[in-house]
């Protein structure tokens, strides 16, 4: 079924495409100034939402996390990582003491969670469109972070007619 739907899509899109005038079609595929700056707001925002959910999947998988475990995570060092999670307490994202665990705050717990699931409904849309599964939890990765909710909401949608 995900192949006729991916043709369908994929032919329904060409052909919407192609009825355009070219003056439209232009417009429709150029980049905008409001897509740079949403793509500026969604770096900004990159990092912290890779934090969160590195913590939570560390205190998941191991019921606790610390430093060196984020400076192994992410290939950084203590340094950095130390920096990043002095942003996050500002934020109001976690809780730490010296030489104790980073835990998420229910604010940091809630953006693991929307970002985890960000990045499984990407990840899903990726493999309906037949990317194998390495590659879509790579690609995942970037595309998460600067996805807009109405598109986001429309990986949703393929996915489900995919899967029927």
């Amino acid at each position: 079924m995900i192949r006729s739907t991916q043709a369908g899509c994929s032919s329904s899109l060409s052909a919407t495409i192609s009825t355009m005038p070219a003056s439209e079609r232009s417009r429709t595929l150029r980049p905008t100034p409001d897509g740079h700056a949403q793509v500026r707001r969604a770096h900004s925002s990159e990092l912290t939402e890779d934090y969160v959910e590195a913590i939570h999947d560390i205190i998941e998988s191991r019921t606790v996390c610390k430093l060196v475990d984020l400076a192994r995570h992410f290939g950084v060092s203590h340094v950095t990582v130390n920096k990043a999670i002095g942003r996050l307490v500002r934020d109001g994202l976690v809780r730490t003491m010296p030489y104790k665990p980073v835990e998420l705050t229910p604010k940091g717990q809630k953006m693991a969670q929307h970002a985890r699931e960000r990045h499984e409904t990407v990840v899903r849309f990726l493999l309906a469109l037949g990317v194998d599964t390495k590659t879509a939890q790579i690609d995942a990765e970037g595309i998460e972070h600067h996805v807009s909710p109405k598109t986001l909401r429309a990986m949703e949608r393929f996915v489900k007619a995919a899967d029927k």
